[in-house]
């Protein structure tokens, strides 16, 4: 089963994307950034959900940067997830390697179809 990690700091949408992925992929949960970094290093998630603001030192952004410029983590698909939904948001995710940019309220079933599609051979 492909291994996706939910990272939010809202523990109503980790529940629901958790309740929706886990019929199909072993789903991870991190609320913030340091705990989403453990959980790739240790469990290697062929699939990330990594929201925008998160509490702490390390925003979405700077997470997708780190895991981009990692030869070892670079092939992770990453969506995006904010309630954001500025074009100029979306653009940074882009530069920054980000798949996928999904603005809340999402539905999760759309978040399985696209997990679906882009989940490496």
């Amino acid at each position: 089963m492909s291994q996706v990690l939910i990272v939010d700091d809202n523990a109503d949408i980790r529940r629901l994307l958790s309740v929706t992925l886990s019929t199909e992929f072993s789903v991870q949960e991190a609320w913030d950034g340091e705990a989403a970094i453990d959980l790739v290093r240790r469990f290697h998630p062929k699939v990330i959900i990594l929201d925008v603001m998160l509490p702490g030192s390390m925003s979405g952004f700077k997470i997708l940067s780190a895991l981009k410029s990692d030869p070892l983590t670079r092939d992770i698909r990453v969506a995006m997830v904010s309630a954001r939904g500025h074009l100029s948001d979306q653009k940074t995710a882009e530069e920054l390697g980000a798949d996928a940019y999904f603005i809340k309220p999402f539905s999760p079933m759309q978040v399985k179809s696209w997990i679906r599609s882009h989940i490496p051979s």
